[in-house]
């Protein structure tokens, strides 16, 4: 249950941080969640892409236990 739980944390932090992405380049002013974070536009599409990855490596890695466990079949 506990890789099922890195595995959801993960796909959500990803879709979080990509869609945050997405949304800044097609807007620049537009920092959704990151508004209140100083530095501006690099700043926060830096910090949406490292949310993506580490969504990224925690679903992968939560979905890779998960199966070795049996509850991925």
């Amino acid at each position: 249950m506990k890789h099922v739980t890195v595995l959801t944390i993960g796909m959500l932090l990803l879709v979080l941080g990509a869609q945050g992405a997405i949304r800044l380049i097609a807007d620049h002013d537009n920092a959704g969640l990151l508004a209140w974070l100083p530095g501006g536009f690099a700043v926060w599409l830096a910090c949406y892409a490292v949310v993506a990855i580490i969504g990224a490596l925690l679903a992968g890695w939560g979905g890779k236990k998960a199966k070795w466990n049996g509850r991925g079949r």
